[in-house]
């Protein structure tokens, strides 16, 4: 047998015209996208414009150079780094004679190569469906079947109407099984409440170390990489914090400029870990140039799932790329924790970030010593899961003094539930 062939990458003109309505993007930024879908840039076509040609965005004299750097680099796909519309799209397509995607395409085509579970494979499917949707026409050879003439009407729904029926009908199924993905997050969110375990989800900028600090945070193995949209798939671990006991840390898909409705849409039973978190870690790349724009971003899409009262820490990431930089703990006037910078990848600064994670999830923190009788195992057993225990001696009677260190709320529940099981006992 020979040996494994390895893909190509698709060779692309990527286009960036300066509309006057923004700042100029990084083409760093793009270049990796169409990496990350398999592509290679190999020339750039810019300009600017007041506004968008409504035939083909960029207007029939950027129509031809855009053919001529085509033909140059035997280049067989246009890759926009704006949002075409479906008429755009087919106008590029015609005129070039070859393919054309714009950035919601192109990050759906990453997406769709980087999904692993089978909700990840279902909420891309949903999204590219919701933007394929509107692009059927002139897609299909067979619409030439919708005529007038006698023998030339199509068999009663034409080619186009079967497509649209059928997609419509995918996405309904999908949007079902999502809804029940769901209702299962939402009851295990509220579990996970009812025990009184804080919930912390990881969001931020996509490649700005979310999964390295997961990792090193719950000696997990998510797939952790230097390149965008690395993780798409949620994954929830448990930690320890001092002083606070367990919490569940949910890592989350990374967020970027202009990220397509589709998939906030399609991704929303995953983002809405984050909405109904206790306490969101913004991730940021502390060495990158683009770094006010990108924060901004963050806030945006936060806005747009909402989870903008949801309070944030943000933690400053890869400090280890600053010349001179060490870590350190920010904090606001109040003297609460606003800030951490870290070194995820080198395990620099994490105990900074424990301690400011138990002084952001219990300003109510209690240090009690409680007696529990003999027939208290559920209790004493509940108080160990919370991780809440500093130190237990037993007492002559079989009971056990607890000296305990919790937030006064969760205590105050489990407390409830000692006198509840005491009842239970004595019936």
């Amino acid at each position: 047998m020979g040996r494994p062939t390895i893909a190509q990458p698709e060779h692309a003109v990527a286009v960036a015209i300066d509309l006057g309505d923004r700042r100029d993007p990084d083409p760093r930024e793009f270049d990796d996208l169409v990496a990350a879908a398999g592509g290679l840039v190999t020339a750039r076509l810019g300009g600017r414009r007041e506004r968008p040609d409504p035939g083909t965005f960029i207007g029939s004299g950027k129509v031809d150079e855009l053919r001529t750097a085509l033909a140059a680099t035997k280049a067989d796909l246009a890759i926009f780094d704006h949002q075409l519309s479906p008429s755009q799209e087919r106008n590029l397509e015609r005129a070039l004679g070859c393919r054309v995607l714009d950035r919601t395409g192109l990050i759906l085509a990453i997406f769709a190569r980087r999904a692993r579970t089978h909700e990840g494979r279902l909420q891309v499917e949903l999204a590219q469906l919701d933007h394929l949707l509107p692009r059927l026409v002139g897609r299909s050879s067979h619409l030439a079947r919708q005529q007038g003439g006698i023998g030339l009407r199509g068999p009663g729904e034409t080619q186009l109407e079967t497509d649209r029926r059928l997609i419509r009908r995918r996405i309904d199924a999908i949007r079902r099984k999502l809804d029940l993905v769901q209702r299962r997050r939402g009851l295990g969110r509220a579990a996970r409440q009812r025990r009184g375990v804080p919930i912390v989800v990881l969001a931020g900028y996509t490649n700005a170390g979310k999964s390295t600090l997961f990792n090193a945070l719950t000696h997990a193995d998510v797939p952790a990489a230097d390149q965008l949209f690395a993780t798409l798939d949620p994954t929830l671990r448990r930690i320890a914090v001092p002083g606070i006991g367990a919490v569940v840390l949910s890592d989350t898909v990374g967020f970027i400029r202009e990220l397509p409705h589709q998939l906030v849409a399609a991704f929303r039973a995953t983002l809405e870990e984050a909405a109904a978190a206790d306490l969101i870690l913004e991730i940021v790349d502390a060495a990158d140039p683009d770094l006010e724009a990108r924060t901004a971003c963050v806030a945006g899409v936060l806005e747009e799932i909402g989870a903008a009262e949801v309070p944030r820490l943000q933690v400053f990431n890869k400090i280890d790329r600053l010349s001179g930089a060490a870590p350190r703990l920010d904090r606001d006037a109040q003297g609460c924790p606003r800030a951490v910078w870290l070194s995820a990848a080198r395990g620099a600064g994490l105990s900074l970030l424990y301690s400011a994670l138990g002084q952001c999830l219990s300003p109510d923190l209690v240090r009690r010593r409680i007696y529990l009788a003999p027939q208290q195992g559920r209790t004493r057993a509940r108080l160990y899961e919370a991780m809440a225990v500093v130190a237990e001696s037993p007492t002559d009677d079989g009971g056990t003094m607890v000296d305990l260190c919790i937030p006064a709320a969760r205590l105050q529940r489990i407390l409830d539930d000692r006198t509840r099981d005491m009842h239970s006992a004595n019936r």
